[in-house]
This record gives C-alpha cells, sequence and structure tokens, in this order.
C-alpha cells in the first residue's frame, strides 16, 4: 500500500510506511477539503524525512500508541519482566539497580529510534567513565544491548546504538592465597568463636564457596565419621538456591582438617531443631522448602548465618586484624585450598576442578596457571619417587 490519505465518514487518517511497518494516525479535525488537502501535505513531508533519515515520530504524532510503547523505557519494562524469572533475585536486584540508577534516567523518556551511537558513546565517557568501573560499566552497555534486542525484535530495520562500543577490561589480579604462617594465625583459638573458627578451617581445606559453606547442613552429611558431604545449595543476601551449576553440586571426601571442624561442630549445632528454608531451584521461579540445620552458626547469636557479607562485617575482617594477617575476603580460602593442593605437585588439575565444583579445567589455570609452576614440586623427582618404590 503507498503512502496517502484516507477519509472514513467525517474523520481522516494517514498512512505511511516506517522502519518496513505501515503506520497509520488519524488526523485532528473534520473531513473538509482544506483538512484533506493538509493530510496530503503531511504524508508528503513525512514522506520526504522518512528518505533523508530525519523523521520523529513523537513530535508529528505526540499522543500516539506507537509513541508511548516506542521509548526505551517501554522496553526496559519488558526486558526487566523477563529477566524477573530468568534469574536469581539477588542477581536480579543488580540488574534493576543498574536500570533504575543508570540507563533509565539518561535514556527512559527518549524514542528508541532517537538514540545514535555517539551519543551513547558521549554518555559513557562523560557519565559513566569518571564514577564507575569498566566493568560495570560493561554491564550496563549489555543491558542497554539487550534492551534493543528486543526493540529490534519488532522493528527489524531499527538500529542498535551499543554496537561498536568496546569497554576493555583491566588484567585480572593474581591470585594471592594465605600462607602457611597465616593459615596458622587465622586458626589460632579465640575464645567465644570457636564455631567462627571451625567455619575458616573448613573453608580453608575443603575450598567452597562462601555462600555454599554457609549453606551446609547436616542433613547434607552423608557419613559423618568417614566425612563424606555434599553441597547441595549457596545463599546470597539471605535467600537461598541450589548450587551455582549442576557440577557444584557434588559429594565430596573431606581432608583431615575439614573433617576435624565438620565433628567439632557435632556440640554446637547438630542436635537442633530444623528450620524450614524456602530454596528456589535452577530455574529461579520453582521454590522448593526444606527442613535443615544448619552446621556452622554465628557464636553471638546462635543463628545460622545470613549472609557472606556478615560473616566479612562481624567476624572476618577484624580477626584477620587482630592476628595479624593482611586482609583478603574469605573467599580467599578458597584460592589458598586450590593452591595448597596443587603446590603438592600430587593432585592433578582435573581432580582439583572437579572438587571445587568448576564445569572444567579453565578456570582452575586461568587462576593459578602462573603460580602453579613456579610452587609445584619437580615433577621429574616425584616420577622418581613413584618408581623407586
Amino acid at each position: 500500500m503507498a503512502d496517502g490519505v484516507e477519509v472514513r465518514g467525517n474523520r481522516i487518517r494517514i498512512y505511511f510506511r516506517y522502519q518496513g511497518e505501515l503506520c497509520r494516525e488519524p488526523i485532528p479535525g473534520e473531513a473538509t477539503q482544506d483538512n484533506i488537502d493538509n493530510a496530503h501535505r503531511l504524508v508528503g513531508m513525512i514522506t520526504f524525512e522518512i528518505k533523508q533519515g530525519s523523521f520523529d515520530y513523537a513530535r508529528h504524532f505526540p499522543h500516539s500508541p506507537k509513541v508511548q510503547t516506542g521509548t526505551v523505557g517501554h522496553y526496559l519494562d519488558l526486558l526487566l519482566e523477563i529477566k524477573r524469572n530468568e534469574m536469581a533475585p539477588s542477581g536480579f536486584r543488580g540488574y534493576a539497580s543498574k536500570v533504575k540508577n543508570h540507563i533509565r534516567p539518561q535514556w527512559g523518556a527518549r524514542q528508541a529510534d532517537s538514540v545514535d551511537t555517539i551519543e551513547v558513546m558521549s554518555w559513557v565517557q562523560k557519565d559513566l567513565m569518571p564514577k564507575l568501573h569498566n566493568k560495570t560499566i560493561r554491564d550496563i552497555l549489555n543491558i542497554l544491548h539487550q534492551t534493543y534486542t528486543l526493540y529490534r525484535a519488532r522493528n527489524r530495520s531499527s538500529h542498535d546504538p551499543t554496537l561498536g562500543i568496546d569497554i576493555k577490561l583491566p588484567d585480572a589480579e593474581e591470585v594471592d592465597p594465605f600462607d602457611q604462617d597465616e593459615i596458622t594465625r587465622i586458626l589460632t583459638p579465640t575464645p567465644g568463636f570457636e564455631q567462627e573458627l571451625n567455619l575458616a578451617q573448613f573453608m580453608v581445606w575443603s575450598g567452597p564457596r562462601v555462600s555454599e559453606a554457609i549453606s551446609l547442613a547436616w542433613e547434607d552429611v552423608i557419613d559423618l565419621e568417614a566425612g563424606i558431604i555434599r553441597f547441595r545449595r549457596g545463599q546470597v543476601r539471605g535467600h537461598y538456591k541450589v548450587t551455582k551449576t549442576r557440577r557444584s553440586n557434588r559429594e565430596l571426601k573431606l581432608l583431615g582438617p575439614a573433617h576435624q571442624a565438620l565433628l567439632a561442630q557435632v556440640r554446637f549445632t547438630r542436635d537442633l531443631p530444623p528450620v524450614e528454608v524456602p530454596v528456589t531451584e535452577r530455574d529461579n521461579r520453582t521454590t522448593r522448602v526444606q527442613r535443615l540445620r544448619f552446621v556452622f552458626h554465628k557464636s553471638t547469636t546462635r543463628a545460622a548465618w545470613s549472609s557472606s557479607d556478615v560473616l566479612l562485617k562481624s567476624w572476618w575482617r577484624g580477626h584477620l586484624e587482630s592476628v595479624g594477617v593482611r586482609y583478603r575476603s574469605p573467599n580467599n580460602c578458597r584460592h589458598t585450598f586450590a593452591s595448597q593442593i596443587l603446590s603438592t605437585g600430587v593432585a592433578p588439575v582435573e581432580w582439583v576442578a572437579e572438587y571445587m565444583g568448576h564445569t572444567s579445567t579453565a578456570m582452575i589455570h586461568r587462576h593459578y596457571g602462573t603460580w602453579i609452576p613456579k610452587r609445584a614440586h619437580d615433577q621429574l623427582s616425584i616420577i622418581e619417587t613413584a618408581l623407586s618404590r
């Protein structure tokens, strides 16, 4: 259908093709000859502007439903509804925060087809770069890119102003595990904080994510005497969820020091009554209530840890300072486990990756690839010792 004017009863409507879609818009006033002539002139002007690339739908038809549903904000709302059902609550909170604090104030009211790459690049350089880390900026741009992916699903000939914008990330910091002397000092007996020390010892010698360690329950202990457990869930900001990946749901036989820490917790928490805990499944929608007795409790409250942040702020940071150990986060216990095991030169990388719940050995090589050779035993001496037996 060509661009033109149609009269229906006493009303005038124009039609034109924009971004591959046939658009129809009513013209105010009755169908007088003057108004019909003005409508033809308007169609000609719109057709010219579309060819020149200067057409602004909102300027010509500010009250059109197409304008209301053509804003960046409209597609942000659609994206958030999708992500709400796809993401874990903790991840969604951060996602929605980036939309609220950065993207919507800048672009929400704009027509999606009016935003160009130069504008986005200028926004990144002038507004985001001075106050945010590059990784956060990359995350924000990725959300904007996903918004335009939705927009382009409905407007196939439209552009994506985020394409071609590349935010460089710094090289990852090298692993900085605790050494043997620091481990000894961290585990120095401290009256009143036996449970915290048991948790630290358990993490250093079994290598879980902090979220997995504070979520471990006695129901996950398969054989206490043999030291066999299974990590089944993690906890972030008070919300419990099944493990990060299916590979992370793993059964382990604990090393001696970790087993000792588990046994030391028996008198504190094993015989406590279970609590009902909602645990979100991997689809981030299904929730199942589990009755659990958590292994590690906070000594001062005698309750399970509500988050890793509480562990960090209420005990970990101050404890490291009191025993003279340079600060690193509780997650460094995981790095320490990996480095201690790999430095023996006995455990293969594949075993370490499986024990720690990684989906492949890539993460082990990436974090410890430059560190292992400097500290591993001479492989030839290990081989010679084995052959001489």
